[in-house]
């Protein structure tokens, strides 16, 4: 069940918003993303909007004007409360029926468009919450270039270990520690075995670390035990933002064998507030393909819907400021940009893997998928990867010079889509601070 190209999708459609007009905006109208937001300062209710132009539109006060019937008024009753779980739940068909009556409603000459602009705040004078009550957070290992790069570093004699190309590799993250995009977390404390040391050492990583993601928002759920199969695999998909799922690389190193990450990643990771829905993606779909000397996969994880449109053609790209470029007033430097499309696995493959064993996955859960590095240099999407483990720092305004994140350091995420024809759609941005150590007690 891959999202079909339709009328809300068309170029030529134009909203009463001019802002949702301009060529760079993020927010068209063929774009339509969730957020959950209120009035920056203020004691609201946190409620669930819709991004149009530079301004949001307030989903509750939509539905307070009970012009929406059937199916559009069951999903837009959904977005009356502070998450989007709730919509997510309802399935594709909700949230597709809901994404034409607002496509309808911002619409240029639309009927709604004298009494709507009351229920438009503007993106700068609102403050955003996480979208979704995120019960469990599973962060998937998806470009074989990441993968070899990082063996590389941490096993030189084996860099891609022989159950890569077979199966989606992944961990289970913590979803505690999860926030949205301003994230400010202090930098993390732990154990680490430095080069040449026989003992391990207790104290604040000093090879910290950012990762250039996607995530994915698990839509309606499936029953424990009951596998979803690949061909219904996007139907539990709502949509997609940006994820940095932040990396303690000296914990991390000493810790991951046997069992894989701990203390090295759970501490914070930072997510855009918008979630861009798989129908807003529809018209960026390319077919998958592996190279002709790897395997197939497993028959459980193909699909001819999915070879034939399972890759979803999405631009990435990561930025960093210095706390002294930010004291200057210069703008986040950019370090790498990469695309999804280089993933080896895709979004149905790893939903579909992470239910074969009867993993019962719900509404809002989050996938990650995994440092989105490229086969070129300027793709790696993690410092690891940029600097060779530190060995060849970045050089930055103002003599600076970075392997790894310094306190103070500000890393911005960015995504978006774009092809011949087509609107070009984004996905905002996700940004996060690193602080200092947290004082011990």
């Amino acid at each position: 069940m891959i999202a079909a190209v339709d009328c809300t999708h068309d170029p030529k459609r134009r909203s009463w918003v001019d802002a949702a007009n301009l060529p760079d905006c993020d927010f068209p109208i063929q774009n339509l993303p969730f957020a959950s937001f209120r009035r920056a300062g203020s004691d609201e209710t946190l409620r669930i909007g819709v991004a149009i132009g530079d301004q949001i539109l307030d989903l509750r006060a939509l539905n307070a004007r009970g012009v929406a019937a059937g199916l559009d008024a069951t999903a837009l009753a959904a977005c009356c409360e502070p998450t989007l779980n709730r919509l997510m739940a309802l399935g594709p068909e909700a949230s597709t029926s809901l994404r034409g009556f607002l496509s309808q409603a911002l619409e240029s000459g639309s009927p709604l468009a004298a009494s709507l602009p009351a229920d438009l705040i503007p993106q700068a004078g609102a403050e955003f919450c996480l979208p979704a009550t995120i019960g469990d957070y599973t962060d998937f290992y998806t470009s074989i270039h990441h993968a070899a790069n990082v063996g590389a570093q941490l096993r030189p004699d084996n860099p891609l270990l022989p159950n890569y190309r077979w199966i989606p590799i992944a961990y289970h993250g913590r979803s505690s520690s999860i926030g949205v995009s301003e994230q400010h977390f202090h930098r993390p404390i732990g154990q680490s075995l430095p080069k040449g040391a026989e003992r391990p050492v207790f104290g604040p990583s000093r090879r910290l670390d950012f990762e250039l993601e996607l995530g994915i928002f698990i839509g309606a759920g499936n029953s424990p035990g009951a596998a979803i199969p690949m061909a219904m695999a996007e139907a539990h998909i709502f949509g997609l933002c940006l994820l940095n799922d932040w990396s303690a690389r000296d914990l991390q190193g000493w810790e991951y064998q046997p069992l894989g990450p701990f203390a090295g990643k759970n501490f914070a990771t930072t997510i855009s507030p918008w979630i861009v829905t798989l129908q807003a993606l529809a018209p960026f779909r390319l077919p998958y393909v592996r190279p002709p000397e790897d395997p197939a996969p497993l028959p459980y994880l193909d699909d001819p819907a999915m070879r034939a449109g399972g890759v979803v053609d999405i631009h990435v790209e990561v930025s960093l400021q210095s706390a002294r470029m930010r004291a200057a007033g210069l703008a986040p430097q950019p370090l790498a940009s990469s695309n999804f499309r280089h993933a080896y696995w895709t979004m149905a493959q790893m939903v579909a893997h992470h239910s074969a064993n009867g993993c019962n996955l719900r509404p809002g859960d989050l996938l990650g998928t995994g440092t989105l590095s490229g086969p070129l240099p300027g793709e790696a999407g993690s410092l690891l990867e940029l600097t060779a483990g530190g060995k060849r720092e970045i050089a930055l305004p103002a003599a600076e010079k970075r392997g790894f994140l310094e306190d103070g350091d500000r890393v911005v995420l960015g995504a978006w889509c774009e092809r011949a024809g087509c609107v070009r759609i984004g996905f905002g941005s996700a940004c996060g601070t690193v602080l200092p150590p947290q004082p011990r007690c």
